[in-house]
């Protein structure tokens, strides 16, 4: 609530986000839009935990989590939050279901294969499971990632802009597959993204210019 987030040039502060109120209902979507350069990838690295507001505060399910040191924000993550990047950021020496039981391995889980074999089917990729990175097309390496995303059932979701590197027909595919795992898994999920019908597909848009809501 109030957010805001300022950088310095070593003389002069300048202001990325300006005042932001919002709230996202759990188990809802949420589309951040706007033009390039309005401050929308730095919110979403706020309300991921990522970075921490210069003002303001932010709330994952009641409990803030931007008073919170580096080390205890990224133990709230562990477990909670799933994250998808534009690159993807698979690991290459890791083949597709590796890079989908990393972070269950990460926790400890003891059926970490089993449920990463089940994701990357839900995903459809149950043939391409024992893959390297460099041997998918982009549709696919961003399958994996969903995958890898949704394996852990986290609570919450950010993506930044999960079609960017991806042909029309690849990210439609991609983001039918995103919106059914979100709705299966009741997952919160709030995405940045230039395309508008991704952004129709969230029930709630968040429309920033210059640093502050609109």
């Amino acid at each position: 609530m109030g957010l805001g987030k300022t950088v310095t040039d070593g003389q002069d502060v300048l202001p990325i986000l300006t005042d932001i109120h919002l709230a996202v209902p759990a188990g809802s979507s949420a589309a951040v839009v706007g033009p390039s350069g309005c401050g929308k990838s730095t919110l979403l690295g706020l309300l991921a935990g990522l970075d921490v507001p210069s003002a303001g505060k932010v709330f994952w399910a009641g409990e803030e989590i931007s008073c919170l040191d580096e080390e205890a924000r990224a133990a709230r993550r562990r477990g909670n939050l799933g994250f998808v990047f534009q690159s993807f950021q698979l690991l290459p020496h890791l083949s597709a279901i590796e890079n989908v039981m990393l972070p269950l391995e990460l926790s400890r889980s003891t059926e970490a294969q089993s449920a990463a074999a089940e994701m990357l089917e839900a995903v459809g990729l149950g043939q391409r499971m024992h893959h390297f990175p460099s041997t998918l097309s982009g549709g696919e390496q961003q399958r994996v990632a969903l995958a890898r995303a949704f394996v852990g059932r986290p609570r919450l979701l950010f993506a930044d802009e999960p079609t960017g590197s991806l042909d029309a027909a690849s990210g439609a595919r991609v983001m039918e597959i995103f919106f059914d795992l979100q709705r299966q898994t009741q997952t919160t999920l709030v995405l940045v993204t230039h395309d508008h019908a991704v952004a129709e597909k969230c029930q709630q848009q968040i429309r920033l210019e210059a640093g502050r809501l609109v």
